[in-house]
């Protein structure tokens, strides 16, 4: 199944990414804005429900881990962002990419690569 997240579950599980399991508290001191304490613990909750975190007791506190792998919310995410902006073609996704950001010169280069190993090495 999809895993889909908010753009708020989002910013959780980021925390969780780069931090490692954490508690309440952990979570809303990482989050860049200032969500109150109740509000990080109902987007755990749901979070949890939806199977994207889990926890663990530790003491009278939970800290929660992330279940779900960067990996795997970029390709579902990638996969919405395609479906709904660009028709389902990943052909205008990387148009859009190249043509209308600010790519670096060896950005594009490094691009360039991937498509050619992916063609095998055909030019």
């Amino acid at each position: 199944m999809a895993t889909m997240f908010t753009d708020r579950e989002l910013d959780i599980i980021n925390v969780l990414w780069e931090r490692g399991a954490s508690t309440v508290a952990e979570v809303r001191d990482g989050l860049e804005d200032r969500l109150a304490y109740t509000t990080v613990l109902s987007l755990l909750r749901t979070m949890e429900e939806k199977g994207q975190v889990a926890h663990v007791e530790e003491g009278r506190a939970y800290r929660y881990h992330a279940l779900v792998g960067r990996g795997e919310a970029r390709v579902t995410a990638l996969e919405r962002l395609t479906r709904t902006l660009f028709g389902g073609s990943s052909e205008r996704l990387l148009t859009h990419l190249v043509s209308d950001q600010g790519l670096t010169e060896a950005e594009m280069e490094r691009m360039k690569r991937m498509l050619e190993e992916r063609l095998g090495g055909e030019r």
